[in-house]
């Protein structure tokens, strides 16, 4: 080997190790790297915790309802044999239990209600409901109807029409009325049907008859008549003679009815007032 060749490497290593140098000073730091950058050893750490988090509660959760169902609370056993339940709706208590008997069930608890339209003593509900299935040890309970709500009528004989009509309302009767002429004073009740006191199923009407008070009367024609003949008549109709004026008459009228109010044919009732007028007699008249 020639010298120069020997000096000639050594040369050529010196001024490659002196460019590594070089170069490593130009390169940052390892601790001066951004502080997001990672190495790919940190990104695969950081991954798996992630799936160890949601892992982890998934099988917690699933040996959790595996104990719970199995051991801690395990399923009933299948039911045995279900029977539909039937319509016992309208049926008497006996023939609602041989359908039950005939459907392999049995007739539980009994109970009663007022039913406004179903007759007493016929079914009007049940528990289960017909259509539904049930186990032969599950009794079908029935409630039976106890008919409507009964009440006797108010005595509300000659009371006024408006309290007779609030007494019924209040005890759930509704009410008609109708009116008829009577010796009654106008609006009071004269009669009740039903009659006071009856047992009636509610609800119920009561049919009221109510005075419209005495009938009316025409009039009598009274002139003419003497005045106590007059009277008579009036009182005989029961109209009430309120007022009696002398007036001065010459001759027949004397004593006689020459006036009346109101006149002859006018529409009066029982107890109506009338004012006479009466010719004055003359002295010969008066002896």
């Amino acid at each position: 080997m020639k010298l120069g060749d020997s000096l000639g490497r050594s040369r050529r290593r010196r001024k490659q190790r002196a460019d590594e140098r070089e170069a490593g000073e130009d390169r940052p730091p390892r601790a001066a790297r951004p502080a997001g950058a990672r190495t790919g050893r940190g990104w695969l750490t950081g991954r798996n915790l992630l799936i160890g988090a949601v892992t982890v509660p998934l099988l917690g959760w699933f040996f959790g309802y595996v104990v719970a169902t199995r051991f801690l609370f395990p399923a009933p056993p299948p039911p045995g044999d279900l029977f539909e339940v039937p319509d016992l709706r309208g049926l008497g208590l006996i023939s609602a239990a041989e359908r039950l008997t005939g459907a392999g069930l049995g007739m539980g608890s009994v109970d009663s209600l007022q039913h406004p339209s179903v007759a007493r003593g016929l079914v009007v509900g049940q528990s289960p409901l017909p259509g539904q299935v049930s186990q032969p040890s599950t009794p079908v309970g029935v409630t039976l109807s106890s008919g409507p709500q009964t009440r006797s009528v108010p005595d509300v004989l000659r009371l006024d029409q408006d309290r007779a009509r609030v007494v019924l309302e209040t005890s759930g009767f509704r009410v008609e009325i109708d009116t008829s002429e009577s010796e009654e004073p106008r609006g009071r009740v004269i009669g009740v049907t039903p009659s006071p006191d009856s047992v009636v199923e509610l609800p119920a009407q009561v049919h009221l008859l109510v005075s419209a008070g005495p009938p009316a009367l025409p009039m009598p024609l009274v002139l003419g008549l003497e005045r106590a003949q007059a009277e008579l008549l009036l009182d005989s109709l029961g109209l009430v003679v309120t007022e009696v004026e002398e007036v001065f008459r010459f001759g027949r009228d004397q004593g006689i009815v020459v006036e009346q109010e109101p006149a002859a044919d006018t529409q009066l009732r029982r107890g109506g007032t009338v004012r006479l007028k009466v010719g004055r007699g003359g002295r010969e008249r008066e002896q």
